[in-house]
């Protein structure tokens, strides 16, 4: 019996995570990570956030460019509408999150991606965030994640991708179990 292993090039390097695994269960606190966004007001409910420096493997980091995330509100709320409102940005973190997840299991698993498509809806009620009833909570009530994936794989093996990707998930984990967020003035 000969056996074949398929290889896929989904564009992740799975031998560099494998290996830092490796060195994680070595020096545990290496793997301890701080990310920072600093978010700049500009006008009305336009903001800009630039993302750079990070807490890393025992020291900082710098990235090779800083990133800039805008935030905005819709006309609908009296605003400019010049970028995504924050709720949305967190709908496009979390889908972000996902699906490089799917990339990542598929390429460790051999399955080869032809095309990946999340789409994430989230529902909130805004008399919540305008204070018109205190029994409407100010964020979401429910998220919904739907994917469309085209890949060299069966169907059971396509939902297990999405499962795994689901479990090792930063985003699913923050917006499914509690975390602790501290907010002060300096």
């Amino acid at each position: 019996m000969t056996m074949h292993t398929q290889i896929a090039d989904n564009g992740v390097n799975t031998e560099a995570l494998i290996g830092a695994r490796s060195a994680f269960a070595e020096m545990p606190q290496a793997a301890a990570f701080t990310f920072r966004s600093a978010c700049e007001w500009k006008d009305g409910t336009y903001n800009v956030n630039t993302i750079n420096g990070y807490f890393g493997l025992g020291e900082e980091q710098t990235r090779k460019q800083s990133f800039t995330i805008e935030a905005d509100h819709p006309a609908v709320f009296a605003a400019h509408d010049r970028a995504a409102t924050p709720t949305e940005i967190v709908l496009a973190a979390l889908s972000s999150c996902l699906t490089g997840g799917v990339a990542a299991v598929a390429q460790h698993r051999g399955i080869q991606l032809r095309s990946v498509r999340a789409t994430v809806e989230g529902d909130i009620d805004v008399r919540g965030i305008l204070g018109m009833d205190p029994e409407v909570r100010n964020g979401f009530s429910a998220i919904r994640v739907s994917f469309d994936i085209d890949a060299d794989a069966k169907d059971e093996e396509i939902r297990a991708l999405v499962a795994q990707s689901q479990k090792r998930s930063a985003m699913f984990d923050i917006l499914t179990n509690p975390t602790n967020v501290v907010v002060s003035v300096v």
